[in-house]
């Protein structure tokens, strides 16, 4: 018998071409924005790889946010594209500890669009901004031809104030803190998919879209010690670890038996082949923190309504920088990577 090597094909990176796997939040885009954008445009706040900039001025800090939603359907259990956009960059200037205030508004609709579905989704965009506290102060509409577009695309820009004392980035991660989450993840994703693939559920599968910051109000009015927030979107909580890891240069270890998933969504993932760690969401965070500070932010997140399946699910080590490791349910450890393809297009 003619001898032969096994080998593992290395994932190609560099295309010629933008591919839909670009937008999915993980490697590719990752590579996109470090490779492509950070050589014109990096400089001191957008070099941190944020979900905002946080600017100094000369009397309070803000935070600056921008945001583009595509998702397909227009039109989800638990939302649809306006609520999500609002929320959405709500979250982004939470994340950065800030209090939002303002939202701009950009909309690019294609000819023939129903006139009945933009009123609905203004409609929702208005009952989310004023449910998150702040208001819609500007804004642009776009018409192009039939065939041109995709029925809607929204844009959107937010400020936010942050208060002294708060010091919170993707670079803070010490070894040592606690990683926190605030409840089930992947049902955003799972919920899109679930009506692209016309699945029905005993239980149906709704979106999370929410927007977060009366919880991170919560939380910081018991420690502002807080290193780092980020709501962990496209690319799952994998991809979200990933790139702290990397940006803090320290390991990670997080345990499968304390990440939760419902059963529900654990089963859509199984019938639809994805990894719920990967699969977006739209009402969670990830807050770092030190452990002597985490049992009174887990009890506080816990007392309010999107934090109740609050829990803790992992550590920052010193060991594997750049790397998240994973404890799974039988004992073992495997290395959980970013995000290498597009498990889920146009999801947000």
């Amino acid at each position: 018998m003619e001898n032969f090597e096994l080998s593992c094909p290395i994932q190609k990176s560099n295309f010629d071409r933008v591919l839909l796997a670009h937008g999915s939040g993980g490697t590719l885009s990752h590579n996109l924005v470090k490779d492509i954008f950070l050589p014109y445009f990096g400089n001191n706040y957008l070099n941190v790889l944020h979900d905002g900039a946080i600017l100094n001025n000369s009397n309070k800090k803000l935070a600056f946010t921008t945001d583009s939603y595509v998702v397909n359907p227009l039109f989800f259990p638990g939302g649809n594209i306006g609520d999500l956009a609002i929320n959405g960059t709500v979250n982004d200037l939470a994340m950065c500890g800030a209090l939002p205030k303002y939202i701009s508004c950009g909309f690019i609709i294609e000819e023939g669009f129903l006139i009945n579905n933009l009123i609905e989704i203004i409609k929702n965009m208005k009952i989310a901004a004023d449910k998150a506290g702040v208001k819609i102060v500007t804004g642009d509409t776009k018409v192009v031809e039939n065939g041109k577009g995709d029925g809607i695309f929204i844009n959107t820009s937010g400020i936010g104030f942050i208060d002294e004392g708060i010091n919170i980035s993707a670079n803070n991660c010490k070894p040592g803190d606690v990683i926190l989450i605030n409840g089930f993840i992947a049902e955003h994703g799972m919920a899109i998919m679930s009506v692209r693939n016309g699945f029905e559920f005993e239980s149906p599968i709704i979106s999370d879209t929410a927007a977060l910051n009366g919880l991170v109000a919560d939380m910081l009015n018991v420690s502002k010690n807080i290193h780092v927030l980020r709501d962990p979107t496209r690319g799952g909580i994998a991809s979200t670890l990933n790139e702290l890891a990397e940006s803090s240069n320290v390991g990670i270890l997080i345990d499968e038996n304390t990440i939760p998933i419902s059963d529900t969504v654990k089963a859509a993932c199984e019938i639809l082949g994805f990894d719920p760690l990967y699969v977006a969401n739209e009402g969670k965070l990830i807050a770092f923190l030190a452990p002597e500070e985490a049992e009174k932010v887990l009890g506080v997140m816990k007392t309010h309504p999107l934090g109740i399946h609050s829990r803790i699910i992992g550590e920052v080590v010193c060991e594997n920088q750049g790397m998240v490791i994973m404890k799974t349910e039988i004992g073992s450890s495997r290395i959980v990577d970013m995000l290498t393809g597009e498990q889920l297009p146009r999801i947000c």
